[in-house]
């Protein structure tokens, strides 16, 4: 029999059930259907017994391409049961980027929404190791298994796999590097310790919580295991800023996660006068930075509680600012949570005085050991027993963490990564281009916008704007494509060693 009382994460699930029963779980704002906790235990159960049918046991790769409705935690709980390996797929990802993803990785099944068909008949086309597609909701094709029959044909009872804490759980994927986009394999026990941060947001089964970050992510699955954890319901929807806003005042939303893009949105919405927002207690902040206009906009007119914490995806959260922290230091985002270790270390890797600037290094029991076949960056990020985040900042005498900017070249655009080498790399085999450096500059709404300075091929007819953008379009995620794009003759501005100096084309286009 398949042992309780493990830090393992289907557990999670099947305590809830057994101590919240017939309270609602999760409403499926995408698809209008509402299910208790015995109902999606049933369901995560059903789903878990299906794949075992299909050929599909322990240690199997399973991909799944779905949007943040009531399927996603089924198909999170189901794997976790049986031990299967995930790879959440950002649908935000070209065709030819999911294909080389799960080609790298060995999956052997693929679950998708229809509406990302055409991803889903690439894979079909090119991966013929993957032997099983299921297909949810309407239009299926017919070389895919329906969703709910596969559930359907399959018994309720709890699946009596052994599953331990240090088992792979799924491959977290970052938002994109040159190349293969950056993953790595976190753990049960990885998934399972994230509760310090639900404990500072003081959640309780009186929540509400509505989850529009996507959940093919780290972040979004956190909110949906913490609904289940806390016994709190969990409103799933994909973000539009007029939707948010109808559903926290029809669903009596208590508190969601954001990023500061999406505040900027709700708060430029026509309808946001119309919305009743008194139900929100709570909101609460990552992904990229948070400009203080913007912060006091959203304190004004959405809710006046506001959450920030910080972490990479690699590590977890490793600190939040509370309310009370935001009244004692404005310009911080908090202090280390409970196991979290954090420090400011310099160049010679030495600790740093407080005060002093360095790089944040940090860890936590949510924090992975490596990258998915990459010893090279593993070895550079994970050294010494800490992730090293990249991120310039420094820690004063109490503990409290600023941000200061970026070691790394990444821009970070509505909550996502995007690396420069990589659209510099694509904008590259575009013709009549000779060179280019892509930056991020200031952005009121996405906090920072992907920029590019192309220079133009004397002996080729020169690239548009338009010609570029369609290039990109076909190779590369939509958020990375650049929104401003310049184009000059002249040499890129390099230091001695070639590097392009890219606080000068800031300083130079910042405005524009």
């Amino acid at each position: 029999m398949r042992a309780l009382g493990k830090a393992v994460v289907g557990n999670v699930l099947t305590t809830a059930a057994r101590r919240f029963r017939e309270r609602e779980a999760f409403f499926c704002a995408t698809t209008g259907r509402r299910f208790s906790f015995r109902e999606t235990n049933a369901r995560c159960n059903r789903l878990a017994h299906g794949l075992a049918a299909l050929g599909f046991a322990k240690g199997d790769t399973v991909a799944f391409l779905c949007n943040n409705r009531a399927e996603l935690p089924e198909i999170y709980y189901a794997l976790a049961k049986t031990g299967l390996v995930g790879i959440p797929l950002n649908y935000r990802l070209a065709p030819a980027e999911i294909v080389a993803l799960m080609r790298a990785m060995g999956a052997k099944a693929m679950l998708f929404e229809t509406r990302f068909i055409a991803s889903a008949e690439r894979v079909c086309a090119e991966l013929p190791g993957v032997e099983v597609f299921v297909a949810i909701g309407e239009a299926r094709p017919e070389w895919a298994k329906a969703y709910e029959d596969v559930l359907a044909s399959a018994p309720a009872t709890e699946p009596e796999v052994e599953i331990e804490e240090s088992d792979p759980y799924y491959y977290n994927l970052t938002s994109g590097t040159t190349g293969l986009p950056k993953s790595y394999l976190l753990t049960h026990f990885n998934n399972a310790a994230g509760s310090p941060l639900f404990d500072a947001f003081e959640l309780t089964t009186c929540d509400v919580i509505l989850t529009v970050f996507p959940a093919f992510g780290r972040v979004g699955f956190a909110w949906i295991a913490a609904g289940v954890a806390f016994g709190a319901r969990n409103v799933l929807a994909d973000f539009n800023p007029s939707e948010a806003l109808r559903l926290i005042g029809g669903e009596k939303v208590t508190i969601s996660n954001l990023v500061p893009t999406m505040a900027a949105m709700m708060l430029a919405d026509p309808t946001l006068s119309e919305r009743d927002l008194s139900s929100l207690r709570a909101l609460v902040f990552a992904g990229s930075m948070f400009p203080k206009p913007l912060r006091e906009r959203t304190a004004a007119a959405l809710c006046p509680a506001i959450y920030e914490y910080y972490g990479m995806q690699e590590t977890g959260a490793l600190t939040v600012s509370t309310p009370e922290d935001r009244a004692i230091r404005s310009d911080s985002v908090g202090v280390p949570l409970c196991f979290a270790e954090v420090h400011i270390e310099r160049p010679d890797g030495s600790r740093a005085a407080p005060g002093e600037l360095g790089e944040i290094v940090g860890r936590s029991p949510a924090t992975c050991s490596s990258y998915f076949d990459n010893p090279a960056k593993s070895t550079e990020t994970f050294r010494g027993g800490f992730v090293h985040t990249g991120d310039l900042g420094a820690m004063n005498e109490d503990g409290f963490l600023f941000i200061r900017g970026r070691l790394k070249d990444m821009i970070v655009s509505g909550g996502q990564n995007v690396h420069a080498a990589e659209v510099e790399e694509i904008l590259m085999t575009a013709p009549g281009v000779a060179d280019c450096a892509v930056f991020g500059l200031p952005d009121d709404t996405w906090g920072e916008r992907v920029a590019a300075l192309i220079v133009t091929a004397v002996d080729a007819e020169a690239p548009t704007a338009e010609r570029l953008e369609v290039h990109c379009r076909e190779r590369l995620a939509g958020f990375k494509i650049p929104r401003t794009i310049r184009f000059q003759k002249e040499p890129l501005p390099r230091t001695p060693t070639g590097k392009v100096q890219k606080f000068l084309l800031v300083e130079r286009f910042a405005g524009k």
